[in-house]
């Protein structure tokens, strides 16, 4: 009979350690692997580190950004120039800071976009199972992208309003007679940054909710562009109410209220366009996040 196998002989241990408990490969040790690095559980913090790292990394997020400040900017300020070389001294009538609505509606679209690239693009590559790996908390993953990208796209936002706002009111406040007050000035900039970013976490979730990018952008664009355009032909008696409704509470009308525009006695006003976007965005965050603890990634 052949001897029994034994373990082979342990490895010297360096100078200051314990020596190491020979084991057969495939078995773990009695007391498991311990690891020199210290290793501590992680958290929100580290998550919203891990996803700013990302996004920021990413060239859609340089380009799409930076599409989103060209066209508000741009667009606010050449329809104040245009409109300051076309009319005359105390010859403007409404809200100064009206001109930079149309800039902002463009551009929301490309910052729509990079909500639902956000998410949608690591379940296209697969990265979301690596996502998820390192972070198998899901509710923590789908918390710090929503963190980071809202706080992203707000500043932005704000930061492209204020610029537009104050060059508006410098060159045209000598052709109105009507000052700005200052509750003009906090809807047309923090109210329309504090919009649009709840927008782009509506994006973002519907991105989490669908998981394919071309189907949840459609959907977005859809949400923003169809309501109005259907409302043209809904002139019959029959549908007219719906029609009606549909442009007065499209997402076009509520940022309008945003600059002073007013939508009728059952329209939205004030700040009302904000609370509707932010509960819509609300349910669509918790179907996003049942979706993603309730199905594989």
């Amino acid at each position: 009979m052949t001897a029994p196998m034994t373990p082979p002989p342990a490895a010297p241990a360096p100078q200051g350690q314990a020596p190491a408990q020979p084991y057969w490969p495939g078995q773990a040790p009695a007391g498991g692997y311990v690891s020199p690095i210290p290793v501590r559980q992680a958290t929100l913090g580290d998550a919203i580190t891990a996803e700013w790292t990302k996004i920021k990394s990413l060239r859609s997020t340089m380009w799409t950004l930076g599409t989103m400040l060209t066209v508000v900017i741009g667009i606010g300020t050449l329809i104040a120039v245009v409109t300051y070389n076309v009319t005359d001294d105390n010859d403007v009538n409404g809200d100064i800071l009206g001109m930079g609505f149309v800039g902002v509606l463009l551009g929301m679209i490309p910052l729509l976009t990079l909500g639902v690239l956000t998410i949608s693009s690591e379940y296209g590559t697969g990265l979301i199972r690596t996502t998820l790996t390192a972070c198998p908390s899901r509710g923590r993953v789908l918390g710090a992208k929503a963190i980071v990208f809202f706080g992203l796209t707000f500043v932005l936002t704000l930061v492209a309003t204020t610029l537009v706002a104050m060059l508006d009111a410098g060159l045209m406040g000598d052709r109105t007679t009507d000052g700005i007050s200052g509750s003009e000035w906090i809807k047309a900039t923090l109210g329309v940054s504090l919009y649009v970013a709840t927008l782009g976490l509506l994006s973002l979730a519907v991105g989490a909710l669908l998981r394919h990018s071309a189907g949840a952008i459609t959907g977005m664009l859809g949400l923003v562009l169809l309501p109005p355009l259907l409302s043209l032909f809904m002139m019959s008696e029959a549908v007219r109410p719906v029609g009606k409704a549909l442009i007065t509470y499209s997402i076009p009308s509520q940022l309008a209220v945003f600059y002073g525009a007013e939508l009728g006695d059952d329209g939205p006003t004030g700040w009302t366009p904000l609370w509707i976007v932010i509960g819509v965005t609300a349910v669509a965050l918790g179907g996003a996040y049942a979706s993603m603890t309730k199905r594989d990634a």
